[in-house]
C-alpha cells in the first residue's frame, strides 16, 4: 500500500531522521552539518517527505542554486519507503517551487552502475551529458552527469 505523503520544506529539528536515512543510505554519508548548511543556505531547496500516519521522514531532497543551474546534491528515500514513487514526488515538488525560474536547468551526478536511479532520473527528464572520472571517494567509481533543460515542464504530475 502506497503511504499518504506529505512534502514540505526540511527545517534543523528534521536532522536526526535525514542523518538515519542518509546513513542507510549511502556508504559515504553526508555529515550533520553538512545538512545543517544547506537546509539555513536561502539559495537552497531541501524538501522533505514525511508520512504523517507514522509520524516519520520517508525520504528528503537537497538542491543547490547556482548560477545556471539547480543542482541536486543528495536524495535519498528511506528503505522502508521505496518504490512507492516519493522520489518523483520530492522532484515533483522540486520542479513546481522553481517553476518561476525558467531560465536555471538542473544538473546531478549520479554512479554509473545504480542503474534504477539513472532510469528514474531519465523518466524526469534528465539526460546524460558526461563522465566524472573517479568521482565517489569510497570506491573511485566514475558518475554520470546528468541534465535536465529548463524548458521540460511536462513531467510535472501528481502520482
Amino acid at each position: 500500500m502506497t503511504p499518504s505523503i506529505e512534502i514540505r520544506r526540511l527545517e534543523l529539528r528534521d536532522l536526526g531522521a535525514i542523518e538515519e536515512i542518509e546513513q542507510r543510505s549511502y556508504p559515504t554519508p553526508w555529515s550533520r552539518s553538512m545538512f545543517a548548511g544547506e537546509i539555513a543556505k536561502p539559495s537552497s531547496v531541501c524538501l522533505g517527505a514525511f508520512d504523517p500516519e507514522q509520524d516519520a521522514l520517508a525520504g528528503y531532497l537537497i538542491v543547490s542554486q547556482y548560477v545556471d543551474a539547480w543542482h541536486v546534491m543528495n536524495i535519498a528515500v528511506s528503505p522502508d519507503y521505496r518504490r512507492h514513487g516519493i522520489a518523483r514526488r520530492l522532484f515533483n515538488e522540486l520542479f513546481e517551487v522553481t517553476l518561476d525560474d525558467g531560465q536555471r536547468g538542473y544538473t546531478l551526478e549520479v554512479r554509473v552502475s545504480n542503474a534504477d536511479a539513472i532510469r528514474l532520473y531519465e523518466q524526469m527528464g534528465f539526460r546524460g551529458r558526461g563522465v566524472r572520472r573517479g568521482y565517489y571517494t569510497d570506491n573511485r567509481e566514475d558518475a554520470l552527469i546528468m541534465w535536465r533543460d529548463p524548458a521540460i515542464r511536462d513531467f510535472i504530475a501528481n502520482d
